[in-house]
């Protein structure tokens, strides 16, 4: 765990522990600091409280998904047929309104819980001018100095914009621009086939929209289950989306009516929207890192050791900032981490085993090792799957493409990796966690009872798949 500094009871400097940014990672270093007895205090911009992951990314993307699924009627159409639609022309406007309230309802949840532990709010930007002061921007010429012992970055990242590009927000966007659109596109060109543009290219392919997915890589998410990605796309072809692997664009041409987007093989592909999804910059060019002792990266990010304190001991970053998983789940807890210890508070570290959730259309989310990882360190596993086409509660919500995959240790019938495709797999996955994080085997899945009808049983099938094929090669070699 390294040293902890000396714990702080007050003293010359306005507060114990400063944070700037207000997202999953920042909010939680302050509660928790609040928690410990500290002064603490917040900054952030009036219109940012709560972070980019409230107000342009995280809950903004999630909501637009829920909304797209039941204005749609996508999940249902197993059941009611293809042409089934709760909403035959969608806006822009109807997607909207149901973001617009959750937004708002998770920046009064961030307030009140900020006000309810103590934590002074400072609306503004901050930016260094001595290791331990900041100087608060509060608009209006207004400016305050704020002096503190230990200091949390969690500014987090915005959309890399690269320089050839002319974004206008309407024609050419990044992610944060999505609902700023005035109407839902009827093509679109995603360049960049990460989490964000994957996630995008299968909400608009869902709402009708004709999608073409650029990568200048040869597959997307090399770090999920290459039968699971197979999968999804599959699915996604299947809503007209084309995808075009090992492609770079050469440029984008905007025109009267839509853009152009030209490849380097000298493919042509006209859109009426073009969505750059080219990675994150952390959002640390105007913190005057020099002044504190600072400096970031050539994509804005700022390193730091196992306990989050950077070069300077008395200041920490977390969350997006610091760069890979940039996951508000583990933002909150490296938030949560690093108060403890700048406030000398001993804390157990994050277990290893974090789960990660894509929410495309169908959802996908994993934890532990995927197949190629395993086969390439060479650990022997099998493999066990249920397929929701073969549960009952599959049948009910008209889900027959979702599945279930455990790889399970044939020498100690540990769970090395649970792989889940379709409805809920963000919630399943936490079974498979628990599980492994207790040190269970394949044993508890195959004699614990899950209530019927549901999808959870979909671990039950999965182990006692993988346990048969076990049985059988131990018949074989008795």
């Amino acid at each position: 765990m390294g040293t902890a500094p000396p714990r702080q009871t007050g003293g010359v400097n306005d507060f114990d522990l400063l944070v700037l940014g207000s997202g999953p990672g920042g909010q939680r270093a302050a509660i928790a600091a609040a928690k410990l007895g500290r002064r603490v205090a917040i900054v952030d911009r009036r219109d940012m409280m709560g972070g980019v992951c409230i107000n342009t990314g995280t809950i903004p993307s999630k909501t637009l998904r829920e909304a797209v699924l039941y204005l749609t009627g996508l999940s249902q159409r197993e059941l009611y047929g293809q042409s089934y639609r709760v909403k035959e022309e969608i806006t822009v406007a109807d997607l909207g309104m149901r973001t617009q309230h959750v937004i708002g309802r998770e920046v009064d949840v961030v307030r009140s819980q900020l006000a309810r532990n103590h934590v002074t709010v400072i609306p503004g930007t901050g930016r260094f001018v001595e290791p331990n002061a900041v100087t608060v921007h509060g608009g209006r010429d207004r400016e305050q100095k704020i002096t503190a012992d230990r200091i949390v970055i969690a500014t987090g990242t915005r959309p890399a914009r690269p320089d050839a590009v002319a974004f206008d927000e309407q024609t050419v966007i990044d992610s944060d621009g999505i609902m700023g659109l005035d109407r839902v596109p009827e093509t679109m060109v995603v360049v960049g086939a990460g989490v964000i543009g994957i996630e995008y290219a299968s909400m608009f392919a869902a709402l009708g929209t004709k999608v073409t997915v650029v990568e200048r890589r040869e597959r997307m998410l090399d770090f999920c289950d290459l039968e699971i990605i197979e999968a999804l796309k599959y699915h996604l072809r299947d809503l007209a989306v084309t995808f075009r692997f090992g492609e770079t664009v050469a440029s984008v041409e905007r025109m009267a009516r839509g853009a152009l987007t030209v490849l380097e093989s000298g493919k042509r592909i006209p859109a009426d929207t073009v969505m750059y999804s080219a990675g994150r910059h952390g959002m640390t060019g105007e913190l005057d890192l020099e002044a504190a002792g600072l400096a970031a990266d050539h994509r804005g990010r700022i390193k730091v050791d196992e306990n989050y304190r950077t070069e300077v001991p008395h200041i920490y970053a977390v969350g997006d900032v610091i760069g890979f998983p940039s996951l508000a789940a583990t933002s909150m807890e490296q938030g949560r981490l690093a108060a403890h210890h700048a406030c000398g508070e001993p804390v157990q570290e994050i277990h290893e085993l974090q789960p990660i959730g894509i929410y495309t259309i169908p959802e996908i989310s994993f934890v532990g090792r995927t197949e190629d990882a395993l086969t390439e360190a060479k650990v022997p596993f099998e493999v066990g799957v249920s397929r929701y086409r073969e549960l009952a509660r599959g049948q009910i919500i008209g889900d027959s493409y979702g599945m279930l995959k455990l790889l399970v240790s044939p020498e100690d019938r540990s769970l090395l990796g649970v792989h889940v495709f379709g409805t809920g797999a963000t919630e399943l996955v936490h079974i498979g966690q628990t599980v492994m994080g207790c040190g269970g085997t394949v044993d508890y899945l195959v004699n614990a009872v899950f209530n019927y009808p549901t999808l959870a049983e979909s671990y039950k099938v999965a182990a006692l798949d993988a346990m048969n094929k076990m049985r059988h090669i131990a018949r074989l070699t008795e």
